[in-house]
């Protein structure tokens, strides 16, 4: 019988408690053995709550906890802090999206884990979810896709709050954000764009005085004759996700849980749907990671992996600057 990994949660957020510390819960081989957060109060309330020991520093906890791996789920700029430190105790991470702010920083986080020789996977959920899966088969029955459109978006009432509405912090905005799951899909499905042309906007709540985008629009061209766009909004509902790519012989259209096949005429030819089961896909990914420690599993999502991510979204916002086309493969560090 293999004993469960140790695993530490670092930061309390949203993220933390909807899926992480659930996901943990559900899991198979890993056990929560100590929490993180610069807010006491979240640390004393979570410590209670799961009955293991609170820090409040990274540096404190990989000290005083026998972690075989972290589960980073800390603002985009405190990322880079949180690795590092579990580089130097030799601890894995399981890292949420997105894996780094800036090239520089991704090759430099990707050449540290290399160099200590720790594990690190991104935490791209669509990408343990069976549908995406499926869909990358049925992918083929379209042939040569000619067009992809992408939309993700919903309505936060206050897009200037807290670190996401400054760009410094947040490294980018609502792409950088949310958008990083379409960039995910699309990369994993079709690769990296060769040219990228982006429009962003701070426009829906004037005067607020936030810089970090609430809607960018990106226009996508690859040498092959693939065209399309993504629209990601953190300012309009409804709240919608959508990808689809289109080829000569039909359509497939992917959403949160529902992957459709459609002819050219827009008549569905197959759909697959599966029930919303959480916390299943956080609990998944957490044992993948496991087995990817274990050297049963390869990762699916490492840094290397995540180099073209941190390079499109360079492109995009060094194109939103200067109003003209930019190849995000000059981005690549």
């Amino acid at each position: 019988m293999n004993v469960p990994k140790r695993a530490a949660m670092v930061g309390l957020g949203r993220q933390a408690t909807s899926d992480h510390l659930p996901g943990l819960a559900q899991c198979h081989l890993a056990e929560l053995v100590g929490i993180c957060d610069v807010d006491a109060s979240r640390v004393a309330a979570a410590a209670d709550a799961h009955q293991v020991p609170g820090f409040t520093t990274v540096e404190h906890l990989l000290e005083a906890v026998r972690a075989d791996f972290v589960i980073a789920a800390v603002p985009h700029h405190a990322g880079r802090k949180v690795v590092a430190a579990c580089a130097e105790a030799g601890v894995h991470v399981l890292k949420e999206k997105p894996f780094a702010t800036a090239p520089h920083e991704a090759a430099e986080l990707a050449a540290l884990c290399d160099e200590v020789g720790i594990e690190l996977m991104v935490t791209v959920q669509r990408r343990f979810h069976p549908v995406y899966n499926a869909a990358l088969q049925l992918l083929e029955r379209i042939g040569t896709p000619y067009l992809v459109e992408g939309r993700y978006t919903f309505h936060c009432p206050d897009p200037a709050a807290g670190w996401r509405g400054r760009a410094e912090l947040a490294g980018g905005g609502c792409l950088a954000d949310m958008g990083y799951h379409l960039i995910d899909l699309l990369i994993w499905y079709l690769g990296l764009p060769d040219r990228v042309l982006a429009d962003t906007s701070t426009a829906a709540v004037p005067g607020a005085g936030y810089d970090a985008e609430d809607t960018a629009l990106v226009h996508l061209a690859y040498d092959h004759g693939l065209y399309g766009s993504l629209l990601v909004s953190r300012s309009a509902g409804p709240k919608s996700e959508r990808l689809a790519f289109t080829g000569p012989h039909g359509t497939l259209a992917v959403e949160r849980g529902t992957a459709r096949l459609l002819a050219p005429g827009g008549q569905t030819v197959e759909s697959l749907l599966r029930e919303p089961a959480w916390p299943c896909p956080p609990a998944a990914l957490i044992d993948r990671f496991c087995r990817v420690l274990d050297g049963t599993a390869p990762n699916p999502s490492g840094p290397a992996a995540h180099l073209p991510h941190t390079a499109f979204l360079a492109a995009a916002y060094a194109s939103a600057t200067t109003n003209r086309p930019a190849d995000p493969k000059e981005f690549l560090a």
